[in-house]
């Protein structure tokens, strides 16, 4: 009887599973090489994005160099766009639109230059997260993965069906796992005039408790203490992380990671870097 009193498991299995499996991939495409040398965890603080810069697109443009270095991706060639704005839900005081058509908070896609010269990823974003720096790099980590996925020819486990959260397990395993867990779910107040109330966001494609398992899985593999991630995560998913820790802590997931070893493999996406650095904001 005392069985009815443990703590269930923070995934079911079968996801827990699916993102071990993911890593896997991502790893693939990633590169354990680089992953054990360079790869670090990005941390939204001053010293990994120092800028300060009054002009909205040059931060963001800003913001978008930093995402691409720690990604390891600074020559690969790739533009930079900011979307048309959404329509505004406000339409007069304490007057809101349910279900007005809303923007992705960002878009990625392969590019020809007009003379079939050079080949490159046009990435863009929504401009309402010009407010919100730290969405605004889950962004573009997401998008970015997208690029790196798009050069290794195996698809993520599951297929193209499972390939958007496949692309944040990837954008986890090149360091961002706390802008993609912090963004997965926001719940804040707003004001806007006379209209108040609370609003409840989700970006990505994991779930909040996915995200975080992920990165679980992260900081296992990188032997990276809680006490180096906590204070950069929502406090109302430390809990989570506290028990993903547990669970992934020796377990045989990390133990199966460990020995993946793709530095040799001419299928890694490291072997095929961009030759160009193209890199503009509209």
């Amino acid at each position: 009887m005392f069985g009815w009193f443990r703590k269930r498991p923070l995934l079911d299995p079968a996801a827990a599973e699916w993102i071990v499996e993911a890593f896997e991939w991502a790893l693939y495409a990633f590169g354990t090489d680089y992953f054990a040398e360079r790869t670090v965890l990005v941390k939204p603080n001053d010293r990994h994005f120092p800028d300060r810069i009054g002009n909205a697109n040059d931060l963001a443009l800003k913001i978008f160099e930093r995402v691409r270095a720690f990604s390891g991706m600074e020559g690969w060639p790739c533009r930079l766009a900011m979307q048309e704005a959404d329509p505004s839900i406000h339409m007069a005081p304490a007057v809101l639109v349910q279900g007005a058509p809303q923007g992705p908070a960002g878009t990625f896609r392969m590019r020809t230059s007009e003379d079939g010269a050079e080949r490159h990823a046009l990435i863009t974003f929504n401009p309402k997260q010009l407010g919100d720096p730290e969405s605004l790099v889950a962004t573009f980590a997401h998008e970015l993965a997208h690029y790196l996925a798009h050069s290794v020819k195996e698809k993520p486990p599951g297929g193209e069906e499972f390939e958007e959260l496949a692309t944040d397990v990837l954008a986890v395993v090149t360091g961002f796992g706390l802008f993609i867990a912090n963004s997965a779910f926001k719940f804040r107040q707003y004001q806007s005039g006379t209209v108040q109330g609370w609003s409840v966001r989700q970006q990505g494609y994991l779930g909040r408790y996915e995200a975080t398992y992920a990165l679980a899985i992260f900081c296992a593999l990188k032997d990276i203490p809680r006490r180096e991630v906590e204070p950069h995560l929502q406090s109302s998913l430390i809990p989570a992380f506290r028990q993903a820790w547990r669970e992934i802590d020796g377990s045989t997931a990390i133990v199966r990671l460990r020995r993946i070893d793709v530095r040799k493999n001419p299928g890694n996406v490291r072997t095929l870097p961009g030759t160009a650095r193209t890199v503009e904001a509209s």
